[in-house]
């Protein structure tokens, strides 16, 4: 990619997230998860993702991960291709080669987890994907994490509820987005994440209510079997 269209691209996801007056959503392409096994094994990346927007998403998250989500790099490529949306690249990206390889993808935005990270890694990582033209999603799961997020220059971040996205056990917080919402700064994007609008979960009305500009949304889309009216209820 030439230093002219990483130009074009940087601030993309960003952007998208911030555009309306609604919270946004960020819709999640994946086949299956640790913790629920298979949700989708057979969905085309391409399909699902052109059926999110027009359901009205925003921004597109792609699980890349083949061993535990059944993902690839290929499905981000062809979902970005379909959509044209702003697509987020989701996986455990802990090295500068991980996200040189996002950028290779076509990735407008990665992951970065808190919690498999020292603050000097999260901080160099954080540049470097900056300086890519590639927006950082960073992930938090208690005040201490996202005091690391903020001093390594965080601006968009997202509060997971889920305790250990790595585990094959469902463990949910569906209180956290919003018992951490307070304490994320005015300047920062704020993303609320896992367990929303599953049964029994959190729901879109409550990630309003606390503030967040937008919720990434999987499990619930994935296994919808409509997205597109399933995403048209939960922006209604």
């Amino acid at each position: 990619m030439g230093s002219d269209e990483r130009a074009s691209r940087a601030g993309r996801f960003k952007q998208a997230l911030l555009a309306g007056d609604d919270v946004a959503v960020i819709a999640e392409i994946k086949r299956r998860s640790p913790s629920r096994g298979d949700l989708n094994t057979e969905l085309d990346p391409a399909e699902m993702a052109a059926a999110y927007r027009d359901g009205g998403a925003v921004c597109l998250s792609v699980l890349t991960n083949h061993e535990m989500f059944g993902g690839s790099g290929d499905d981000l490529a062809a979902a970005a291709q379909a959509s044209g949306l702003p697509v987020l690249r989701k996986d455990f990206i802990t090295t500068i080669d991980d996200v040189h390889e996002s950028h290779d993808m076509g990735a407008d935005a990665l992951l970065l987890i808190v919690a498999d990270l020292t603050g000097a890694q999260l901080a160099e990582l954080h540049a470097l994907s900056l300086s890519l033209g590639m927006d950082v999603l960073t992930e938090v799961k208690s005040e201490s994490e996202l005091e690391v997020a903020l001093e390594a220059g965080a601006d968009v971040i997202g509060v997971n509820q889920r305790e250990k996205p790595k585990s094959a056990a469902f463990t949910m917080d569906y209180q956290r987005a919003e018992r951490l919402a307070p304490l994320l700064p005015e300047h920062v994007v704020k993303v609320a994440e896992s367990g929303i609008a599953v049964p029994g979960g959190t729901t879109m009305s409550e990630v309003r209510d606390a503030g967040y500009d937008a919720a990434l949304i999987g499990e619930a889309l994935v296994t919808s079997g409509n997205p597109v009216e399933r995403l048209k209820e939960l922006l209604a």
